[in-house]
This record gives C-alpha cells, structure tokens and sequence, in this order.
C-alpha cells in the first residue's frame, strides 16, 4: 500500500518566511505553486516581522547563520500562535554556542515543534523546474509530515527523518568540504583527487556528527552523502566558488562581496575549528580548510599538508 501523502495538504497554509533572499524565495515558489500562502520579511521589505509571524501556521527561517539569534530573539519577544510550526532552513553554526540553528530555535520554544530542511537543494536549478529531493526531519513526526505534504510536488520529492541534528550536521559541515572541493578543481588535481578528498570528507563528517550525537546512517542520505556530492560538484554553490577563487589565486576579501548570498562554510569552518579543539575531535580536512581561509598557507599547502600525513589504515 502507497503511504505517500498526497498534495497539497487539504487545508492550505500560510507560510512566514523570514529572509527574503535567494533560497528563501525558491522555498516560497515551491510552497506558494503548491496553493499555499507565503508571506516574507526581510529587514528591506514592507511588511513588519509581526505581522508575518503572527499571522504563519509554519514559519520558516531562511535566514543567514549570523541573523538567526537576533531574528528568534525579535520573534519570541512577538509571540507565534500557539500551534505555528517552526521550519529552520540555515546551514551554519552559532560563533558564540557553536549550537546549530535548529538548536537555537528550539532552545528558545523549547514547546514548539521545530523542523529542519535540508538536502542537495541548488536553489537556481529549483528555480528552473529541475527535479530535486530533500529531507524534513524532526523528533515531532506529526511536524514533520505536514511540512513535507506542504513542500512535495512532482519536481520536489520530500522525505522525513527522524534524526533532525544529523539532517543539519551533514547540510552544514558539507560547506567545509564544498570550499576545499572547490580548491581541488581549481588547481585541476583530476578526478583521482577529488573522489579521495570527498570520501575522506564523508568520513570526516560521520566522525563530527556522531561524536556530536547524530545517527552515523544519517550522513548516508540526501542531506549528508547527497547535499556534498550535489555542493562539492557545481559552480553554483558559493562555497565551492569561495574554494575554486582561492586556488586561482584571489583573496577572501576579493571573492565574498561578489557573492550571490552567504557563503556559510567559511563561518562554519572557524567554529568547526573552535569546537573540535575543544572537544579532541580529529577534522584534518577541515584544518586546511581553516588555515586557508585565514591566509596562513596557500591552496598548494594545503594539499601538500593532507598528502603527507602519516600514513594509517584506511
């Protein structure tokens, strides 16, 4: 029997979401082509936080990492109703917690359902009708379900998990390896390179999200395995972009103001470093990767620096 909900859910939605940039307006052109409602805020736009959140059955942050604790702390001061569906859809990790923003989203309702969003998700190709899937995970199965009947469509499979922390980890951690992805194809060390570095990138993720507390099994679906091979592979992500621009031989200052959006991974990389320190946590690649981003060694070092390492069973 096909346990697949159908959709659009019966009874529509009016979604709050809050940021307005690219990948936000993607997720409310799927929602609203799903005949739903969307609503956004941006701190450039018209309408006023209140009344976007007030007035949301699912309220979805597409914010960037650094907005996320001054948004929530604006949204709890408001208020949403009582049964408002919390989606988080940011992939990056708190400077001053190293707290995921799931994390912060439901530290701060730590009564409401919250729902990650995740996956090998390039928002120009969803843009353009291409077919793509996600996942929608969180410990409120209810929640869950009712976020994916609102995303789903015949151009936009979405599944649920159980395991909202892993689903966040392997969309968020895969910047990293997106950036030094980005390094390998810029300086052309061929496929042989690259499919070494992605594995052993793999494994660098299942090593930091376990420890963290996520299922290892997690890291071998669409947000984890499917969002790095999805990111580490085209020219639209921006953090490969960050990644590739390096290895050509420009600096951070001359790459991320050209941007399209947040590259987050470049965040993400130096809180990576911050709490592996802390909690002993072995992140080689993502070492590089750091050392990189701050201008003490060049792209060439940094693959010089992982080739030479003791050598060990895989």
């Amino acid at each position: 029997m096909d346990n697949t909900p159908t959709f659009p859910p019966t009874k529509p939605q009016t979604l709050g979401i809050l940021g307005a940039g690219v990948w936000g307006r993607t997720l409310g052109q799927l929602v609203s082509q799903n005949g739903h409602r969307v609503e956004y805020w941006s701190r450039r736009g018209d309408r006023s936080l209140e009344e976007v959140v007030t007035g949301a059955d699912i309220l979805l942050s597409a914010v960037s990492m650094k907005g996320v604790a001054p948004v929530l702390s604006q949204v709890k001061a408001i208020g949403p109703g009582a049964d408002t569906i919390i989606v988080t859809a940011t992939k990056g990790l708190d400077p001053q917690t190293t707290c995921t923003a799931a994390q912060l989203w439901q530290r701060a309702f730590s009564d409401r359902p919250v729902v990650v969003l995740a996956g090998p998700n390039l928002s120009k190709e969803i843009q353009q009708g291409l077919p793509a899937a996600t996942v929608v995970a969180s410990h409120d199965e209810i929640a869950a379900t009712l976020v994916q009947e609102v995303f789903s469509s015949s151009n936009f499979r979405v599944y649920t998990n159980p395991d909202p922390l892993g689903v966040e980890l392997g969309g968020t951690l895969k910047n990293v390896m997106a950036i030094a992805s980005g390094v390998c194809d810029g300086l052309q060390l061929g496929t042989n390179a690259k499919a070494a570095l992605l594995t052993r990138g793999l494994t660098e993720i299942i090593r930091i999200g376990t420890h963290w507390g996520a299922q290892m099994e997690t890291f071998y679906g669409l947000s984890g395995l499917g969002d790095l091979l999805a990111t580490c592979n085209s020219p639209l992500s921006r953090n490969y972009q960050v990644g590739y621009q390096l290895a050509q031989g420009k600096t951070l200052a001359e790459i991320l103001p050209n941007l399209e959006g947040t590259a987050e991974g470049v965040n993400t990389t130096q809180v990576l470093i911050q709490r592996a320190k802390t909690l002993e946590i072995s992140v080689p690649i993502s070492y590089q990767v750091h050392q990189l981003l701050e201008g003490q060694i060049t792209p060439k070092d940094a693959v010089e620096a992982l080739m030479l390492r003791d050598i060990k069973p895989e």
